[in-house]
């Protein structure tokens, strides 16, 4: 039996501690997340969604333990294939040479974030029995074989994998695709199926705007988040004490540091350019906006922020606001109806933050991230497009999109269809009337709040349209 040296106990330790660490800032983004869809949705939905959000981390825990870390990671050996793991199942023989309990943990906390993605764009007509259903298998099976094609060694777009894609694998550092496309798309697919609430758009066609009850949530929500992010994006590295080679003071604290720093810029920069736009097209600045658009500039940077350069990242928040801007006036004109603006921020921003990281990748900065021992230098690989790689990153990250949004689309798009058909999807148009709270969960959120006078059912709504 090999005795594990001093240095080395010490280093695994602290290498320990900090995943640990970033793996409960990841969580925290779950408290993020029930705030600002608490604050997003109306009063009388709040305990809904709040409930929803436990949910999402009770239920994806126990499927993610039972088979989500084994599809996802359970494959090495003679049993790797390429597509799915098939071993570690109720983390049986864990912890072993490659992962134990922390990199289960870490990555628990990512998977029970997708789902809190998919549950803000079906929010607010969306019966709670589907809720069980979808989290489950979306945490349990769809999102873990995304996870293996990428981020296991095994998977065949992984970028460590021993045969590259296009000689290169897709980068996606943290989840700009494996993450936040995955739950856009798996929430866009809930709400075309449901449709939009009752009174999102009139008569004519013209959109109503439905406000979000509490903008104090939201901001907290916000902040929430951006204090997770510092565990969702530099903690993929997983370890910090890797030093480079050649130098005495640089390392993966290095790198830890400057994905800190692109994190930051990025969705800075999309606050501000949100702030300004729609300023310019509502007439007013408005602070519920500005929140969604720095949340997209965290998405988009999320796939890129370890290999690009800091004046990279403000391209990549300024791009990002303007997408999500964009795609929300789409989601108008098409009748589309996401209360979060989910699909929009998490699918479309996600969708631009894996396009920009095979655009201004360095290659410096691959080889630092996902060859650490080689320094930067001894291997040739493709790297971004504008930064003069070539064109094979680029194509890998295109491929990477187009298999996400395919293999979501046929698995949770017959879920969601399915739970249609069966009526167990949406509401009444009465429960919807009255507030999910009071007609699935007992009671309002609040004491006493404005609705509480508000009709109970939609014939009383009705009657009470009809009054001159």
């Amino acid at each position: 039996m090999a005795v594990t040296s001093w240095e080395t106990s010490v280093t695994d330790s602290i290498n320990t501690i900090y995943l640990l660490f970033s793996a409960y800032l990841v969580f925290v983004m779950q408290l993020g997340f029930a705030m600002l869809c608490a604050g997003s949705v109306r009063a009388k939905n709040t305990m809904n969604i709040m409930l929803t959000n436990v949910v999402d981390a009770v239920v994806g825990s126990l499927s993610y333990f039972l088979f989500g870390f084994a599809f996802a990671y359970g494959a090495g050996g003679t049993d790797a294939n390429p597509f799915i793991g098939s071993r570690f199942f109720a983390l049986k023989d864990i912890p072993n040479e490659n992962y134990d309990y922390s990199f289960f943990l870490y990555q628990w906390a990512f998977a029970i974030a997708v789902a809190g993605i998919t549950s803000g764009s079906i929010a607010e007509r969306t019966q709670f029995s589907a809720y069980l259903v979808f989290s489950f298998f979306l945490t349990g099976f769809v999102y873990p074989i995304v996870v293996h094609w990428v981020w296991s060694s095994s998977g065949w777009l992984s970028p460590n994998s021993s045969e590259l894609l296009f000689n290169s694998g897709a980068i996606d550092f943290a989840g700009s695709g494996v993450v936040h496309l995955v739950g856009g798309i798996a929430g866009l697919w809930g709400a075309l199926i449901e449709g939009p609430r009752v009174g999102r758009f009139d008569v004519f066609g013209k959109p109503v705007a439905i406000r979000g009850h509490n903008a104090t949530l939201v901001i907290l929500g916000t902040f929430l988040l951006w204090f997770g992010w510092f565990g969702f994006n530099p903690g993929s590295f997983n370890k910090i004490l890797i030093s480079y080679p050649n130098t005495y003071d640089q390392g993966n604290w290095t790198s830890i540091g400057r994905t800190a720093v692109t994190t930051t810029l990025a969705g800075s920069t999309a606050g501000i350019v949100t702030l300004f736009s729609r300023r310019l097209l509502v007439g007013h600045w408005d602070a519920l906006d500005v929140c969604n658009g720095v949340l997209g500039g965290f998405v988009a940077i999320t796939s890129g922020c370890s290999v690009v350069e800091p004046w990279a990242a403000i391209l990549c928040g300024f791009i990002a606001a303007w997408v999500l801007i964009g795609l929300n006036m789409l989601a108008l004109k098409l009748k589309y109806d996401d209360p979060l603006e989910a699909a929009q921020l998490h699918g479309g921003c996600g969708a631009w933050g894996l396009i920009f990281t095979g655009l201004f990748t360095k290659e410096e900065f691959i080889l630092q991230t996902f060859q650490p021992g080689l320094g930067a230098t001894g291997v040739l690989r493709p790297f971004g497009v504008l930064m003069g790689g070539g064109w094979g990153l680029l194509g890998a990250q295109l491929v990477e999109i187009t298999v996400i949004v395919a293999w979501v689309s046929v698995t949770m798009g017959p879920l969601f269809y399915a739970l249609h058909k069966l009526s167990l999807l949406r509401i009444s148009v009465e429960e919807e009337t009255v507030g999910l709270d009071r007609s699935s969960h007992g009671g309002y959120a609040y004491i006493a709040h404005s609705e509480e006078n508000q009709p109970r059912t939609y014939a009383e709504y009705a009657r009470l349209q009809e009054k001159p």
